[in-house]
């Protein structure tokens, strides 16, 4: 099955994974792993987003954060470019580094936040890297190091994370440590695993509900409003590009003149009256603003054949309502 695009919007929370191609090392040695948290700590930080854990692996590295106004795509591209051009030019090589795209879940904060954060910080554990505990404490290239205070990463949410299990710091580091060791004997979680995320709780089937999102970790509500709110972002993010102020305005304007709401015509009901100022957005944004089918595709969530098709009902409607077209004409006019 084809993977779906990537769900994001400010303040979402993701697992991310990035693996070397054929499993093959993407550390080699420990300037390797200090470039890789060097840039993954300036990119947070100048994203604005939050690191709760992180863990380095010889040929792959788990990190979870919540992003900021910076796309995780943006970020995300930037740290894995920015540090295989530096791998390759350290170790004499060329080509790809790592395996196809970074893979990456949207988790539920309330409920898996502190399991997750136990979960990728056991990584070395489970990899036999480190062999108790203790071993783990010592790991430098994990975010466990760094909640145990005995690892450097201001860009990292330690207080954050600690504060769920304790007011002092003594006290929650000696929780927190519990509660990782407490991990070790739950085996690997196969839930928590990227790959085997989806739907918790819910009804499965066309009529009954949403379905599982192997993209998403959490329960049927949740589940639910990602897929809402990241389609939401997504076409904010097409409105803003290109000529954001014709089409913001057209969009205020055509729903004025046909009293329809901007989230009716940016959804999908088929209603006759939101079908119709559909059609005329597809129209004017084709024909005179000069937009692409391609952008009127993915800000529509539409298939290239129903947007021409929608325009050309719009030309219709424009044709068949002289009193609309002027009107028309005039705010573009202005």
């Amino acid at each position: 099955m084809p993977r779906g695009p990537r769900l994001d919007a400010p303040g979402t929370l993701h697992h991310v994974m990035v693996r070397g191609i054929e499993k093959r090392l993407i550390f080699k040695n420990d300037r390797d792993r200090e470039d890789f948290i060097d840039r993954l700590g300036q990119i947070i930080q100048e994203g604005h987003g939050k690191c709760f854990a992180w863990a380095l692996m010889p040929n792959h590295a788990h990190v979870l954060l919540r992003t900021g106004p910076t796309p995780l795509a943006r970020m995300m591209r930037r740290l894995l470019t920015g540090y295989a051009v530096s791998f390759n030019l350290r170790h004499q090589r060329s080509g790809h580094l790592f395996q196809n795209r970074y893979r990456s879940i949207v988790c539920e904060e309330d409920a898996y936040l502190l399991e997750l954060v136990r979960y990728i910080h056991l990584n070395p554990f489970r990899a036999n890297l480190v062999k108790d505990i203790d071993g783990l404490d010592r790991y430098r290239w994990s975010g466990h190091s760094v909640l145990m205070g005995r690892g450097h990463g201001p860009w990292q949410a330690k207080d954050e994370v600690l504060s769920y299990f304790g007011t002092t710091e003594k006290v929650a580091r000696s929780r927190y440590r519990r509660f990782v060791s407490e991990g070790i004997g739950l085996g690997r979680r196969s839930d928590l695993s990227i790959g085997n995320a989806g739907l918790k709780g819910a009804k499965v089937g066309k009529e009954k509900g949403p379905r599982g999102d192997p993209r998403i970790l959490g329960q049927a509500p949740f589940i639910e409003e990602v897929l809402v709110e990241a389609d939401r972002y997504a076409r904010e993010r097409v409105l803003s590009r290109g000529r954001p102020a014709d089409v913001d305005g057209l969009l205020k304007f055509i729903t004025q003149e046909m009293e329809v709401t901007r989230e009716e015509i940016l959804g999908r009901s088929r209603r006759r009256e939101i079908s119709e100022a559909r059609s005329v957005l597809c129209y004017v944004c084709l024909r005179r603003l000069g937009m692409t089918g391609t952008q009127l595709v993915e800000m529509l969530q539409m298939s290239s054949g129903g947007v021409h098709t929608a325009s050309d009902r719009g030309e219709t409607f424009m044709k068949e309502n002289a009193d609309f077209e002027r009107s028309l004409r005039s705010y573009l006019n202005n």
